[in-house]
């Protein structure tokens, strides 16, 4: 399997290792289409915090089901899906409490652990998300979107109000 690492700021390289292997409850997936976010820049630019090297980035990924166990969200092999590159503990209190954006022992994709700039990819089942009758593109980029709809909830805007968007990314 060819992956690409940023080995250090400024420094990417092309490795070949084993295809991955899932673990229980685990998925593996082939990825068709990866988004370049501002995580990913500031990484390649040896100014990202919380990041060690070397790492394989990307978090924005959207791929197929090359094998995954029976599950109760009735994904199969071959469905095009988009990842949910937050890994959770499910243990803490935030975690307990269904709170999982707030885990204490978060772990992103392409940041603590590695990402998706490989040809295969293994992640939780249960952190796909079915995504036919949208473009590969499109689905890469469910990730960025979901930030920006989560901004938007919290935010608790009501009509008739005024927001101010900063931001010329997708996400703003």
């Amino acid at each position: 399997m060819k992956s690409i690492v940023c080995e250090q700021p400024f420094e990417f390289k092309m490795i070949q290792s084993e295809k991955p292997v899932p673990n229980s409850g685990e998925a593996l997936i082939r990825v068709r289409r990866i988004g370049i976010c501002g995580t990913d820049i500031h990484a390649y630019g040896g100014n990202q915090p919380f990041f060690s090297y070397p790492r394989i980035l990307g978090h924005e990924l959207s791929g197929y089901i090359e094998s995954i166990p029976e599950n109760e969200s009735g994904l199969n092999v071959g469905d095009q899906v988009s990842i949910i590159p937050y890994m959770e503990c499910g243990e803490c209190l935030a975690c307990r409490s269904g709170k999982t954006n707030c885990c204490t022992d978060m772990k992103v994709l392409g940041v603590h652990a590695e990402g998706g700039m490989s040809e295969w990819i293994t992640v939780p089942y249960n952190h796909l998300v079915r995504t036919e009758g949208l473009t590969l593109d499109q689905s890469a980029m469910i990730e960025p979107l979901s930030i920006g709809a989560h901004a938007v909830r919290r935010a608790a805007i009501h009509k008739g109000e005024f927001a101010l968007v900063i931001g010329a990314g997708p996400i703003g």
